[in-house]
C-alpha cells in the first residue's frame, strides 16, 4: 500500500467530491489558506472538526488519519461475478451428490462414476473454501 500524507488524503478527497479549497473551507467555517496548509502539511485540522472534515469528504475519520491509503474497492461488476462464481461452485457438489444418489437408486451407477462425480463435488467445494468465500 502506499504512503499517504492526512494532507494528501484531504487534497485527494475534496478533488473526488469536486470542491475547492474556498468551498470546503466555507464548510468548515475556516479559511481556504487553511485547508491549503493541511493539503501541503504545513498544519493540521483541529481535532474537534476532524469529524465534520471526515463527513464532508465522504469518509471516516481513521481513514482520514491512516497513514496508508485504503485499497480500492472491487468493481461492482467483479464482485458480482465472484459470487456468482461462488454460488456455482457450491451448487455443483449439491448436484454432484443429487446425480450419485439417482443413479444409485436407478441402478445406472458403478462405482468408478460415483467416485468421479463426487471428486468433481468435493473440488469444487475445496475451491470455494480455499477461495475464502467459505468463511
Amino acid at each position: 500500500m502506499e504512503q499517504q500524507t492526512m494532507g494528501a488524503r484531504i487534497a485527494a478527497l475534496r478533488k473526488e467530491k469536486g470542491m475547492t479549497q474556498l468551498e470546503l473551507a466555507a464548510q468548515m467555517n475556516v479559511t481556504d489558506k487553511a485547508v491549503s496548509k493541511w493539503e501541503r502539511g504545513k498544519a493540521a485540522p483541529d481535532i474537534h472538526s476532524i469529524p465534520k472534515l471526515a463527513r464532508l469528504l465522504g469518509t471516516t475519520v481513521d481513514a482520514l488519519l491512516t497513514e496508508t491509503a485504503p485499497p480500492p474497492a472491487p468493481p461492482k461488476a467483479a464482485s458480482e461475478i465472484h459470487r456468482i462464481i461462488g454460488l456455482i461452485l457450491r451448487a455443483i457438489p449439491l448436484a454432484m451428490g443429487v446425480a450419485a444418489v439417482v443413479l444409485g437408486i436407478l441402478k445406472e451407477l458403478d462405482l468408478q462414476t460415483a467416485a468421479i462425480l463426487l471428486g468433481i463435488g468435493v473440488v469444487c467445494l475445496s475451491i470455494y473454501l480455499l477461495d475464502g468465500e467459505g468463511n
